[in-house]
């Protein structure tokens, strides 16, 4: 990935430009807003949204960081929404997992920024290799990592570059999410549902990216469309979408190419599907209620 040297043109897409039919948090048991970290004496799941495809998940005292991105030079101007400030929290056990070792989803800043002295990365034996100074676990596809109130199990993704690259099944609270990384389409989502789902909620990427600097340029898109995005979570039996990895503008100068209104497309397509559909902007939280 190149970072964009022109600033960003246009405006984002708002959420009543987004016609969300389909949408709205209409998932049972999903609220807006951090909420409390238990309740009943019980630890429940709540879910930030970082910047570009990164979340952070909170299950009591256990925190979760997926892809997060603190470098402002990765995006530069281009990306829409800014970062979301990454900091360990005071107390604690913190964990990051890292679907694969592109700057825009492996940034060891962010990651010293999360993990502090005490974190642990959890991450592919080739994602691994680049780590320098942090604790690591190495994954494995389909093994249940154990950390502790929390599990965490790699399974297959599709790298635009033909680079490793994994997604990441996480539940804990009485809860179990999706986090696609930025994969493309395959063959795998029957499996991971058979075998993992179904899922309160699908962070997937749907932004439908080219890459014109791959040379020859095929003019296949890289990562999720909107369409493939809502079909791989009916296929995995997500009962909620929320969008990640897009809102990229200007960065077609340097070959980076983004659908064009991407939320606009997902609502149709959610729609279509009969998917609920929830767009979490940076530094937003959604809570899952425990289950009765």
């Amino acid at each position: 990935m190149k970072p964009p040297a022109t600033p960003p043109r246009g405006r984002e897409t708002t959420r009543r430009e987004i016609l969300l039919g389909a949408a709205g948090v209409i998932a049972v048991g999903l609220c807006r807003g951090a909420g409390p970290a238990r309740a009943a004496g019980r630890p429940i799941l709540r879910a930030q949204r970082l910047a570009w495809a990164g979340v952070r998940l909170q299950v009591g005292t256990v925190t979760i960081w997926i892809d997060p991105l603190g470098d402002p030079g990765v995006w530069g101007k281009a990306l829409q929404g800014g970062l979301v400030p990454i900091q360990a929290p005071a107390e604690g056990s913190r964990y990051a997992l890292v679907t694969h070792r592109h700057p825009d989803h492996f940034d060891p800043t962010a990651l010293e920024a999360a993990l502090g002295r005490r974190g642990t990365l959890v991450c592919t034996e080739a994602t691994a290799a680049a780590a320098r100074g942090i604790r690591v676990r190495v994954a494995r596809l389909y093994e249940p990592m154990l950390l502790d109130d929390v599990t965490a199990t790699a399974v297959p993704a599709v790298d635009g570059y033909g680079d490793e690259q994994v997604s990441w099944v996480v539940s804990g609270g009485g809860r179990r999410v999706f986090h696609g990384g930025d994969t493309l389409w395959h063959g795998a989502w029957w499996h991971i549902g058979r075998q993992l789902g179904p899922f309160d909620a699908a962070f997937l990427p749907v932004n439908g990216a080219r890459f014109r600097w791959r040379k020859p340029y095929s003019e296949i898109p890289a990562v999720l469309t909107p369409e493939q995005a809502v079909a791989a979570a009916v296929v995995m039996g997500a009962r909620l979408l929320v969008p990640i990895h897009y809102g990229v503008v200007g960065a077609e100068a340097d070959g980076y190419l983004e659908v064009e209104r991407p939320l606009v497309a997902l609502a149709a397509a959610a729609r279509r599907r009969k998917l609920p559909l929830e767009v979490v902007r940076p530094g937003e939280w959604l809570t899952w209620r425990p289950r009765s």
